[in-house]
Parts: structure tokens; C-alpha cells; sequence
């Protein structure tokens, strides 16, 4: 599961894994690493053990500084995490301003600087490195150098999104990129971006028979029971579906205390649910106006009783 900011948090991680068919990793979304950095009660949720029980979690890192990525790196060991994973992907401007995220990889030169010192400090914690990449921030220039850099390192995986930062999410998939990464890179590879349907991972896997690896993001989220599709040949229905809802509602209930923050986190949630439903607009509509749990659960409840056509 891809680490998606205000998304995939433990709580969504929890439900989705009590009712779809399990990940073999949950990545978390990323934690800034700073100087003298101590965990946020929001950030020790993400990495702990109790609130991750049964699930392999992989936190997140975001920075460009070697020092402060290892720091927090040791924090995360303290919680049993021995993987820790570089994000080089993210294409928010607010953070690629920053020289962070995808933003970093305009200097491939400071990012081997970077990656040789992390890598040494990690060797002495026992703890391994993955990345999630892009191939470039606005071009392509770039990516046989980055990947030669990446194979100078022992990653245990690279994740790659094969779309440059300022591609953001839209547009083609480069999908000659990853071809190059699937010829190239030495650390296992795993493939990333607009796995929607059990037909794009199809064409993936035809097309790279070689990749064994997939990270779900969007595509996910937008239709949780997507691997119950690909792996078992079944769709979920709207009774799984419901019961994933109203779990991640309830648990948010007991987190928040706080009907309007509740409320904004569902929202923002069935701005990808929306797209399992046909026929959903009036509904989806009633969800956004809702300022009271009364009438969140009405609408949700119209829907779910009045729409049949299900992941259509």
C-alpha cells in the first residue's frame, strides 16, 4: 500500500487489512525527519506496534538531510522497525521547493553524497533502505544517472513511479522508464502508478513478466476490494464495503472526539469511494454539505441502500 498523506494512516491501514485482502507492506505516510527530532503522538501512532498489530509497516522518511534521516531512523528502530524508506517521490511543490521529495532529485550528485551516508549509518543500526522514486523533476535528463547512483547502494527495493515531478499524477505513464529500470536496476524493483483495474496490472505484468512487485495507490483507495479482484477473481460487495466504512468511521469517532474533523477525514475519503458507486452524485453531494454525524450517516446510508450498482 503507497503512503498517501491524510489517506492511508493506521487507521485506514487497520481497516482495509480487517476486510480486503492483506498487503505484504503498509508504508506509511512520510514523517519529516529535522533536527532533535522527537515523534508527534500522530507520528508514534503511525510506527507503533499497537496500533499496527499484524501488519508489516514500513515508516517513511522526508528530508534531504543525512543526519536528521538517521536520527529518525533510530527513533523508528526503538519501535521495531528494521526498513525504513526514502522518499524521493513526493511532487507537492510546498515540499519539492524544499529540495525534498522528488525536488531532490535535481541533484544527483548531493543525493549519492546523501545515500552513501545514510546507507553507512544504517549498516551500523542493522536496518535496511528502500526508496520510492521518481524518474526526474522536469525531464527525463537524469534517470540513468539515478539509477546508477541507486545501484551503488544495497536497497532492499526501488519503488518506482515512473512520472517526472512536474507530470504530478496526470498524464502518461513512462513507461519506457521503467523498462530502462527493469534492464538496469540491481536492487528488486517494484512498479508504482495508475494501478486502477485488474486490466492495468494485467498489461504491467505482461509487459515487464519480470517485475514481481506492485505498490497501489490511488487506484486502491478508490476501490479497496482491487486485490481481492486481482488475486482471488472476486469483487467485494457492498456489505464488506460497509462494514470497511463504518470502521474506519467509528475509529475515527474514538480518535477525534471532534465531529467536524471526523467529518473532514470521511469526506476527503469518499472523494475516491465515490467512484465505486454509479449514479452517486446527489449522494456524494449530501456527504459534502453534512456539517452533523445525523446527516453524514443519512446520506452514506441512502447511498449504500439505494445504489445496486457497485463497483461498476
Amino acid at each position: 500500500m503507497a503512503p498517501m498523506e491524510g489517506i492511508t494512516n493506521f487507521i485506514f491501514r487497520n481497516a482495509y487489512h480487517a476486510y480486503f485482502h492483506p498487503m505484504d507492506k503498509y508504508f506509511t505516510p512520510f514523517i519529516s525527519a529535522k533536527p532533535g527530532k522527537h515523534l508527534s503522538v500522530k507520528e508514534i501512532r503511525e510506527v507503533s506496534p499497537e496500533t499496527n498489530a499484524g501488519l508489516v509497516v514500513v515508516p517513511q522518511i522526508l528530508t534531504n538531510h543525512a543526519e536528521d534521516f538517521l536520527e529518525t531512523a533510530r527513533i523508528f528502530k526503538e519501535y521495531g522497525h528494521h526498513e525504513v524508506n526514502l522518499n524521493l517521490g513526493c511532487p507537492s511543490g510546498t515540499v519539492t521547493a524544499k529540495g525534498k521529495g522528488s525536488g531532490f532529485l535535481k541533484d544527483p550528485e548531493e543525493l549519492d553524497r546523501f545515500l552513501d551516508r545514510i546507507c553507512e549509518g544504517l549498516e551500523r543500526e542493522q536496518m535496511n533502505l528502500s526508496i520510492k522514486t521518481r524518474i526526474g523533476t522536469t525531464d527525463e535528463e537524469d534517470w540513468e544517472e539515478l539509477m546508477e547512483i541507486y545501484n551503488h547502494y544495497p536497497l532492499t527495493e526501488l519503488i518506482v513511479h515512473p512520472r517526472i515531478q512536474k507530470d504530478y499524477y496526470k498524464g502518461e505513464i513512462r513507461l519506457h522508464a521503467f523498462e530502462q529500470a527493469v534492464s538496469t536496476v540491481r536492487a528488486p524493483l517494484c512498479y508504482n502508478g495508475d494501478l486502477f483495474t485488474v486490466q492495468d496490472y494485467q498489461n504491467i505484468g505482461e509487459q515487464f513478466p519480470e517485475t514481481e512487485r506492485f505498490m497501489y495507490g490511488r487506484g486502491l483507495i478508490t476501490n479497496p476490494g482491487l486485490l481481492n479482484e486481482i488475486r482471488d477473481g472476486q469483487k467485494p460487495d457492498k456489505k464488506m464495503f460497509r462494514n470497511f466504512h463504518d470502521k474506519i468511521y467509528h475509529d475515527y469517532q474514538e480518535l477525534l472526539h471532534d465531529e467536524r474533523n471526523v467529518l473532514f477525514r470521511m469526506k476527503e475519503l469518499w472523494s475516491y469511494f465515490s467512484v465505486s458507486f454509479r449514479n452517486s452524485a446527489k449522494y456524494i453531494k449530501k456527504i459534502k454539505k453534512a456539517t452533523h454525524y445525523s446527516e453524514y450517516q443519512a446520506a452514506v446510508s441512502g447511498l449504500f441502500a439505494e445504489q445496486e450498482e457497485f463497483l461498476a
